[in-house]
């Protein structure tokens, strides 16, 4: 599973339902004693009956599935007699004078999704005990995983089933998010049993037995179980009959997913290997390779790798039991940072120089020997093995080339031989003290959030950096690796499918994630509270527009209708004509009006437009009170008026 953390559905039941499903199977002591689906059933309700009697024996029953072979089923019962029939199944003891027993299996349905395609999904169904199984073999590790505890009695209890689901969807969520955990071969056989039921280490020993047909001087001497990470590849420690106290260790390995060479060129190139000779590059003994798989021998380093140096490890000991939890956590000196560090770039750049792709830089791929670090597994791009920290740079689009690959990977080894442990997230936002501010900003230009999003720099750049750019390297053995132009070119279109496969997988992992925010924003409450709000105001402007429309046709049709009368119509935009007398009393007050059918605006000092006859019913009517209604007081123009109603003295 390359792709980061799978992703699980959990279902539980909240409220209580109507029925409740259990699998059950009967057990007979001696065997032998077939049931068809009518006969079970009518087992079933004679243990009922005789509990509880004739009419507790009536309760709805029903068998969805049933396996005459097996002598299983899955049961349908409303829920208020689950306890009944619960007890029943537990005290029934014989049928047809067998004695016989029933036991209730309570089964879980994982939904696993590998990578982002929805396509790529499948469904497993696992028992609590095949959770306690996995959890028993990843003890190993030493970490201390969740799995909910065991429960005999009111195991079978609704609010108990749903309280286990939400536990061991925990479990899987802290195995699956754990990246060394995540890898094992344990983990993905309980999570993909179809694709991972093969038995690695016998397909290996036949393939070494094959070899040994023809080097009869090689002998294996035992498998070294599990202390490598990668499920496909598997090792054996190995002696020379005629120097029988010299060991060697031999690796077999699968193809992976980028492997994009010919067959004829991939074999020459494996070939090729032990001719590179290199001061950081661990010498490669012997190397064949046929159309599906790789056999390389080395020398076997009593001391171990890097990591191995880091965690105080044993190199032998498992790789889920050496690296998952060590006990002591403690970096290197400064001066062994500076200078395992300048080895490593500089083996890098010899590659890169030659064109040769690696991307497989990680602290167990790194050999000590002495104060010197020699790279390990040159053979894995050729094999197009998944890189170990591929789930972390896929993330990024900017690290799409073998080297800024490379260049990432560093920064990963870098801060593990600083602080002594792998970064708990990367990008990373804080560093914490480290021995020099020279290594904090190596570390800042390879595992920051900027560096992360705006690309790495070259390993050129990193020598160039004052953390190594003052170590003395004193080495005299000169590199040669001589690989033929052909090759070559068969090497720089390999790589550039392995960056295009990548940059692809990164750009389908952006759009994911791009869509996936998008959707959770918009189901947020927040924004369903604006989506709201504006759907109310949407729906008020709506409205007035509407009642505007309608006031304004049918203003329209009745200024039409009235420019025949003989009295004049006073335009709604003049002023109400003043009074012309000269001196006069204060006006007689206006006769009284009736009663309006709807509330009316305030006084106007605009003259509103005489209405036709008629417009005082129907759909006119309902137009007005629509206007009436809709009237706002802060749309009045303000206007002056002149009063002469007072006293005039000539």
């Amino acid at each position: 599973m390359p792709a980061p953390a799978a992703t699980y559905e959990r279902v539980v039941y909240k409220n209580p339902s109507e029925h409740h499903y259990m699998k059950v199977c009967l057990e007979f002591q001696d065997g032998g004693v077939g049931l068809n689906a009518a006969q079970f059933k009518q087992l079933l309700i004679s243990a009922l009956k005789d509990l509880f009697g004739e009419v507790d024996a009536a309760l709805p029953l029903d068998i969805l599935r049933y396996e005459e072979k097996t002598l299983s089923a899955i049961l349908r019962i409303c829920s208020s007699g689950l306890v009944k029939l619960w007890s029943s199944l537990a005290l029934l003891g014989s049928y047809k004078g067998k004695k016989c027993a029933f036991r209730v299996i309570q089964e879980y349905i994982i939904r696993v999704q590998r990578g982002i395609s929805v396509e790529n999904s499948w469904q497993i169904v696992r028992r609590y005990s095949d959770f306690d199984l996995l959890n028993n073999s990843l003890q190993i590790a030493g970490l201390s995983l969740p799995l909910p505890p065991k429960k005999l009695i009111g195991n079978m209890d609704r609010e108990f089933i749903a309280e286990r689901q939400k536990g061991l969807q925990n479990y899987l969520n802290v195995i699956t998010t754990n990246h060394i955990l995540s890898n094992c071969e344990l983990v993905k056989k309980f999570l993909d049993p179809n694709n991972y039921s093969a038995n690695y280490t016998e397909i290996a020993l036949q393939q070494v037995s094959m070899f040994f047909r023809s080097e009869p001087k090689w002998e294996v001497v035992e498998p070294l179980k599990d202390i490598g990470w990668r499920i496909r590849k598997k090792y054996f420690l190995m002696k020379i009959k005629n120097q029988p106290k010299e060991r060697l260790v031999l690796s077999w390995a699968d193809l992976g997913p980028d492997k994009y060479l010919s067959d004829k060129d991939f074999q020459c190139l494996i070939k090729l290997l032990p001719s590179c000779l290199h001061p950081y590059i661990y010498r490669v003994t012997f190397a064949t390779a046929n159309e599906s798989s790789t056999l390389l021998i080395r020398m076997f380093n009593e001391k171990g790798t890097l990591k191995d140096l880091i965690y105080k490890a044993k190199p032998k000991d498992p790789f889920l039991k050496k690296y998952c939890n060590p006990k002591k956590i403690q970096g290197l000196e400064l001066q062994q940072i500076k200078t395992y560090g300048r080895q490593i770039l500089e083996v890098l750049k010899f590659l890169h120089d030659k064109g040769f792709p690696y991307g497989h830089l990680h602290a167990s791929n790194v050999m000590l020997d002495g104060d010197t670090c020699r790279l390990l597994d040159l053979e894995n791009s050729l094999l197009g093995l998944p890189s170990f920290y591929r789930s972390y740079f896929s993330q990024f689009r900017k690290i799409n080339t073998l080297e800024s690959v490379d260049v990432h990977c560093f920064g990963h080894l870098l801060y593990e031989m600083t602080y002594g442990r792998p970064p708990d997230s990367v990008p990373v936002d804080s560093f914490p003290p480290a021995p020099s501010m020279a290594v904090v900003a190596v570390l800042e230009s390879t595992l920051s959030c900027e560096a992360c999003k705006n690309g790495m720099p070259t390993v050129s750049r990193l020598l160039q950096m004052p953390l190594f750019s003052d170590v003395l390297l004193t080495t005299s053995e000169k590199p040669q690796f001589k690989i033929p132009t052909k090759l070559k070119e068969a090497l720089r279109i390999a790589k550039e499918c392995i960056e295009k496969r990548l940059i692809e997988e990164q750009k389908q992992i952006h759009q994911h994630r791009r869509l996936t925010r998008a959707q959770s924003h918009h189901g947020s409450e927040e924004e369903r509270k604006k989506r709201k709000i504006l759907a109310r105001k949407k729906s008020k402007r709506s409205a007035l527009e509407n009642s505007e429309e309608h006031s304004a046709k049918y203003s329209n049709s009745n200024n039409s209708a009235g420019s025949g009368a003989s009295s004049p119509l006073t335009s709604p935009s003049s002023p109400t004509p003043p009074s012309t007398s000269g001196i006069s009393a204060l006006p007689p007050p206006p006769p009284p009006l009736p009663p309006p059918a709807a509330p009316l605006p305030p006084a106007s000092t605009e003259a509103p437009a005489q209405l036709s006859p008629q417009a005082e019913n129907g759909v006119s009517r309902g137009a007005l009170l629509s206007s009436i209604q809709n009237f706002q007081k802060g749309t009045l123009r303000k206007a002056e008026t002149c009063d002469h109603s007072a006293p005039k003295i000539g």
